[in-house]
């Protein structure tokens, strides 16, 4: 039994944030541990392609984690099976919790690559991708992340094919490639994954995606759609305390997370990252309260943790 399917046997289901590029760092996951931490982590998802050329020192970055922020998965993507094989045989050594294969991100620059979503239409490859990935792993869990089909759903075929490989966990985001985010996610046709599931492959664990803004919500879902578990993306940041269940966080609890966590961004990264990366979490915190609207426009201004500072205090 592994760490995913023991968390399930014992919570009774699994809650886990999606990995998200340059929100779900390791200062991000070791905030969220003190705050709401889920079930699951995922690093930030990691180009295999990139970690196996001379710009390796450019991309390692993303699989960087702490032991508090265990159970963990590292996240890769790409498109040359050889490559995957590589970079998870050097990876194994940091002792993951699991490998999970990108073949949802419909991100322009990935799909151009061949990565991402753009394996769902390219079955073969993405088996040889899932096989290569299996025989480097050894006992450590194999998942991929995907969506429904590429430019229509195909739950039927894609999945299908999926639940064939043997994987050990299956995250279905309930939207085509093609969607916008406005369409609603069809957990209805997750249901049917894990119908699917029941038939081909009963021990691989279904996670649900798609629209989850709260813990309250995700357990609902859960329940109603029979899957193993859900998975929170964009609405981490519109609450980073989904996890916790918390509601009505008091502001000054607020302005001190985001003081941490800005102050830790600077320990972790110092001059390798853009201190400005820290404003995509500053509605996150700074929202909910008297003011709140007119700070953060302040707060937008600031490029350095001292200048954050001077605001807040």
């Amino acid at each position: 039994m592994n760490i995913f399917q023991t968390i399930k046997q014992e919570k009774g289901f699994l809650a886990m944030l999606s990995p998200m590029e340059d929100v779900t760092d390791t200062v991000f996951r070791q905030i969220l541990c003190k705050i709401g931490k889920p079930d699951v982590f995922f690093t930030e998802f990691m180009n295999v392609e990139g970690y196996c050329s001379v710009g390796k020192d450019r991309v390692d970055h993303r699989v960087r984690f702490s032991e508090i922020e265990r159970p963990i998965v590292i996240q890769l993507w790409g498109n040359i099976p050889e490559d995957f094989a590589k970079t998870v045989k050097e990876l194994k050594e940091l002792n993951p919790d699991g490998f999970d294969i990108n073949m949802g991100c419909a991100v322009r620059n990935v799909l151009s690559t061949g990565g991402g979503s753009a394996l769902i239409k390219e079955p073969d490859l993405a088996k040889e991708i899932i096989k290569a990935v299996k025989q480097e792993a050894g006992c450590i869990p194999v998942s991929v992340k995907t969506r429904l089909g590429y430019s229509i759903v195909d739950t039927e075929n894609w999945i299908g094919l999926l639940l064939s490989q043997g994987l050990d966990m299956l995250t279905v985001h309930g939207r085509i490639a093609k969607d916008s985010y406005a369409i609603p996610s069809r957990w209805d046709e997750i249901q049917k994954v894990v119908k699917m599931r029941d038939e081909i492959s009963p021990t691989t664990l279904i996670i649900g995606n798609g629209d989850i803004t709260s813990s309250r919500q995700g357990e609902e879902y859960v329940k109603t759609y029979g899957t193993d578990g859900y998975m929170v993306g964009r609405g981490i940041l519109n609450n980073p305390w989904i996890f916790s269940g918390r509601e009505d966080i008091p502001e000054e609890e607020r302005f001190n997370i985001l003081l941490e966590h800005a102050k830790l961004f600077n320990e972790v990264w110092g001059d390798t990252k853009n201190f400005s990366v820290i404003k995509k979490y500053i509605k996150a915190y700074i929202s909910d309260f008297e003011g709140a609207n007119e700070l953060r426009q302040r707060l937008m201004m600031v490029n350095s943790y001292e200048d954050l500072v001077s605001l807040i205090k």
